[in-house]
């Protein structure tokens, strides 16, 4: 029998010609993750085993992102701690404010993350690499320790859902559109400890931004990973960025699948998670009238760059509603800086819109945008469970940037041709 894309990859890291799933295998690691939230208890893990060596100084990430600038005590406590940890150890890639970016928008940016490699992080987001082609998967601080110690991690290989992705997308979808509209249509279990693997004639109109978007959502519907099948989009995308060798692995012909679902892009509408689940989904235009309060565009999710123009496409020459608070969060430095010089700051700030440094911030309800009871918010961000934005009372929709821009303009949920635009054309690439 064959293999998919990820168990090769995982076959190639340890060191044996085949796997199967359900298989127990130690494998070689390509990088170790951790955040200001996750990396204070891994090191406290790392001590407690009376580990005293790192793997690899150039393999390890500490990225200051979720309550970064720190916004009180205890969260610049977490972020000393790390520094000195990298410090002690001579860590090359530590990022703190001015230099930091939103953990799985800067790995990829900087090329510290490539096709075929195997990558933990303690964020539950780490899966998002697969964009690239990687097995990146999140992992519990006690792994991240013995990750940054020893340079390997133990693994049950995963079975597989295929989804063979077809049509072009219509102007105002976006791989956010996509992966809600599948995660509505598996479930948040659908995939649990499964690779999801994208592939197909479709992949050809998906940009890389938005692949990122979709492996980052893996975990939402309960997937150990999500992988692309790399094509000239994601060489293209490395290029430059990779500066290393690299092997990357497509699925066998006879590769195996738990299922195997066709989609149709052409067929996908713009569309909302409702709450408290991912999996409430609706298109926008059975979505009702929802009053919000809220619109944060940003995350690890949609803060990149096209992210950051299709909002702007959306806000050009408009105005936020009266009584919303439009927080606009780009997810690098890198992002920042080119989101500024193309103009893009111009329009959201004559929006009305709120423009902040790269951090998670409120998408985990850590600060810049806490919901109070009985607020709504629609936000590009991953997770709509009770609270996660602020007050138990309060609600999160799930949605697009150009969907999450109209909202912001309408104050209640919306999409684009809503507040009359006739046609979006996010520049791609």
């Amino acid at each position: 029998m064959g293999m998919t894309m990820t168990q090769k990859i995982i076959a190639a890291h340890g060191g044996v010609d085949s796997v199967k799933a359900g298989e127990l295998i130690r494998v070689d690691l390509d990088f170790v993750l951790g955040n200001d939230v996750t990396s204070p208890v891994a090191i406290n893990e790392f001590e407690k085993a009376g580990f005293n060596k790192i793997f690899d100084k150039e393999k390890i990430a500490f990225v200051m992102d979720h309550f970064t600038p720190a916004k009180d005590i205890n969260s610049a406590t977490l972020v000393k701690r790390s520094k000195e940890f990298a410090k002690k150890y001579g860590i090359v890639n530590f990022f703190d404010v001015g230099v930091v970016g939103i953990e799985h928008a800067l790995l990829p940016e900087k090329g510290l993350v490539g096709p075929g490699e195997i990558i933990i992080g303690a964020d539950s987001h780490t899966c998002t690499y697969g964009a690239l082609g990687a097995f990146s998967t999140g992992v519990g601080s006690t792994d991240m320790a013995a990750g940054m110690y020893s340079g390997q991690a133990w693994f049950k290989v995963p079975s597989a859902i295929k989804f063979e992705l077809t049509g072009k997308p219509n102007p105002f979808v976006s791989g956010k559109d996509v992966i809600l509209t599948i995660i509505g249509m598996i479930g948040v279990e659908g995939a649990r400890y499964k690779s999801m693997e994208f592939t197909g004639d479709g992949l050809k109109y998906l940009t890389m931004d938005d692949r990122l978007c979709m492996a980052n959502m893996a975990i939402e519907a309960g997937g150990k990973n999500g992988i692309f099948e790399v094509d000239e989009v994601t060489l293209k995308y490395v290029e430059g960025r990779v500066n290393r060798p690299f092997k990357y692995y497509s699925p066998d012909p006879d590769a195996e699948y738990d299922e195997v679902y066709t989609i149709d892009l052409s067929r996908i509408e713009p569309t909302v998670a409702f709450p408290h689940l991912p999996e409430n989904t609706k298109p926008v235009s059975e979505a009702g009238d929802v009053e919000i309060q809220q619109v944060v565009i940003g995350s690890c999710t949609n803060g990149r760059l096209e992210d950051m123009r299709a909002a702007a496409a959306v806000l050009k020459g408009r105005k936020v509603a009266d009584g919303v608070r439009c927080i606009i969060i780009p997810a690098t430095q890198d992002i920042y800086r080119k989101s500024m010089d193309e103009g893009l700051f111009t329009i959201f700030l004559d929006a009305g819109c709120a423009i902040s440094t790269p951090t998670c911030g409120p998408c985990l309800g850590g600060h810049m945008g806490i919901l109070a009871d009985g607020e709504r918010a629609v936000a590009t961000t991953n997770r709509n469970f009770v609270g996660r934005m602020g007050h138990t009372g309060s609600e999160v929709y799930l949605a697009s940037p150009a969907v999450a821009a109209a909202s912001a303009v309408a104050g209640r949920i919306a999409e684009p041709k809503d507040i009359g635009i006739t046609d979006l054309e996010y520049e791609r690439g």
